[in-house]
């Protein structure tokens, strides 16, 4: 398996990750009968602030999934994985980086470094598409 799409593998093992974590926990809360499991509101802050950044977290990750996943696809199927195989897994650790830290906190330090780690996968994803479109201009 190339690193491109083993990356893209990963991003989604992320997601699904934070998804089986929502789960779990919103679970822990039903079984207890803390909560009813028709209660719950989508963004997570009505049980918990860790609860809701880790909603955002994982609403974060499937937002930017498709940009994602649309690049390294391109780049599979046109035979171009050398464009992204070399930066693919930072894009994922990046990913992981950013959710980690707004799981910690969101302090405005915290948030900044969130932005930054953000600005860092936009612009190797970016890159690429600049990569790929050049191709189609050869």
């Amino acid at each position: 398996m190339s690193p491109s799409a083993l990356a893209l593998v990963a991003y989604a093992a992320w997601v699904l990750l934070l998804a089986i974590t929502i789960v779990t926990f919103r679970t822990g809360y039903v079984l207890t009968k803390k909560r009813a499991a028709n209660s719950f509101e989508p963004f997570g802050s009505d049980v918990s602030a860790f609860s809701g950044r880790l909603c955002r977290a994982h609403a974060n990750c499937y937002e930017n999934l498709p940009i994602f996943a649309a690049i390294i696809l391109v780049a599979l199927v046109t035979d171009n994985a050398g464009i992204t195989d070399s930066l693919a897994r930072w894009v994922v650790l990046a990913r992981v980086a950013q959710s980690t830290v707004h799981l910690i906190s969101t302090s405005e330090m915290a948030v900044t470094l969130r932005a930054t780690i953000y600005t860092v996968q936009l612009g190797i994803e970016a890159y690429w598409i600049v990569q790929l479109g050049l191709l189609g201009f050869n």
